[in-house]
C-alpha cells in the first residue's frame, strides 16, 4: 500500500508499479492499514527544507503524527523515515526530538543519521535525514550503511556523464523548463561539470540545476553569478532529472499533466540506490 495526496504521483507510481494499492487521499482519512513487516514514511518537508518556508509552526511539519498513528496500528518489525537534512537545524530540533520520543514510546529502538546519496552510487549530491527503528522485542540495533562511493567508499562517485551518457544534449523543448534565468536562479552556482555528481535535484522546475552543456558560471560578488560566455544554457530535463535521481531512463511518465508536475514528482522522490542501502542494512529479522 502507498499513500499520497498528489494525483500525478499516483499515476506515475502505478504506471511503473501497477500492483500497488495506492490511496490518493489525505492520510488523516485512512483509518485502517494492511499488515506489514515494514513501514516507510517520507512525509512532506516544505517546513524544513532550504526551498521551503522554514516555519517551525507550519502544519505540514506535524504529519509525523500520522506516521506515528500508522506505526502503532501496524506494529511492523521495522520502519524507515526519510526527510530533508534541515530537520536537524536548531530551530527544528525540537520537532525531530518529538518524533524520536514518539517512536521510542511506540516500542522501537531508534537511530538517526544524515546521509549523502552520492556516497551510495547516486549521481547527485543529496543530503537527507533518515530515522530508522527496529521493534524493541527483537533486541537488536540498527547500524547505518557505510559509504560505497567517494573518498570513504570503494568506488568513485557516479557522475552526470555516467547517468546521461547517450542521451541527447538538446532534447525536445517540451522536456525541459525554458523559463528565464532570473536573478534568484543566478544567486548561486547551479552548474556542475560532466564528471561530477549533480547538484541536488529539486521539485520546482525553475530551480532545477543546469545541464553541463551550459556555459560555466562565474561569481562576481555575493549572491551573483554570471555566464562566462554567450552559448545557450538549459536546465536538466525531467527525464534527465529522473536519471540523476537513480531511476534510470525507463521511468514512465503519463501525459495527463504538464512538465511542472513531472519535475515535481521526480524532485520529491527518494533515490532508489540510497533507499536500498538503508533498507539492506536492516538486521535479519524478516
Amino acid at each position: 500500500m502507498a499513500n499520497d495526496v498528489l494525483r500525478y504521483a499516483k499515476e506515475v507510481y502505478l504506471a511503473n508499479l501497477p500492483e500497488t494499492d495506492y490511496r490518493c487521499e489525505n492520510i488523516e482519512g485512512i483509518k485502517t492499514f494492511p499488515d506489514s513487516d515494514i513501514l516507510i514514511g517520507c512525509y512532506p518537508c516544505q517546513g524544513f527544507s532550504q526551498g521551503g518556508s522554514r516555519r517551525s509552526g507550519n502544519k505540514i511539519n506535524y504529519l509525523y503524527r500520522q506516521f506515528d498513528r500508522a506505526l502503532r496500528k501496524i506494529k511492523p518489525k521495522a520502519f524507515i523515515v526519510e526527510n530533508v537534512s534541515g530537520m536537524k537545524r536548531n530551530d527544528f530540533a525540537h520537532l525531530l526530538r518529538a518524533q524520536v520520543v514518539r517512536f521510542l514510546s511506540a516500542g522501537y529502538r531508534v537511530k538517526t543519521q544524515i546521509l549523502n546519496a552520492a556516497d551510495y552510487g547516486v549521481p547527485q549530491e543529496r543530503m537527507r535525514l533518515f530515522i530508522v527503528g527496529i521493534r524493541s522485542d527483537f533486541d537488536v540495533e540498527y547500524h547505518f550503511p557505510k559509504p560505497t562511493h567517494g573518498p570513504d567508499g570503494q568506488k568513485e562517485y557516479a557522475s552526470i556523464r555516467n547517468a546521461l551518457e547517450g542521451m541527447p544534449l538538446w532534447p525536445d523543448k517540451t522536456e525541459y523548463c525554458q523559463d528565464p534565468f532570473h536573478w534568484y536562479y543566478l544567486s548561486r552556482n547551479r552548474r556542475r561539470d560532466w564528471d561530477s555528481p549533480s547538484k541536488t535535484i529539486v521539485s520546482h522546475q525553475r530551480h532545477v540545476p543546469l545541464h553541463p552543456v551550459s556555459p560555466r558560471l562565474q561569481r562576481i560578488h555575493t549572491d551573483k553569478w554570471v555566464w562566462t560566455d554567450d552559448a545557450p544554457a538549459r536546465r536538466f530535463s525531467f527525464r534527465e532529472a529522473a536519471a540523476l535521481q537513480g531511476f534510470g531512463r525507463n521511468l514512465e511518465f503519463p501525459d495527463s499533466y504538464g512538465i511542472g508536475m513531472k519535475y515535481r514528482v521526480v524532485g520529491n522522490a527518494v533515490p532508489p540506490q540510497l533507499f536500498r542501502a538503508v533498507a539492506k542494512a536492516l538486521p535479519e529479522i524478516f
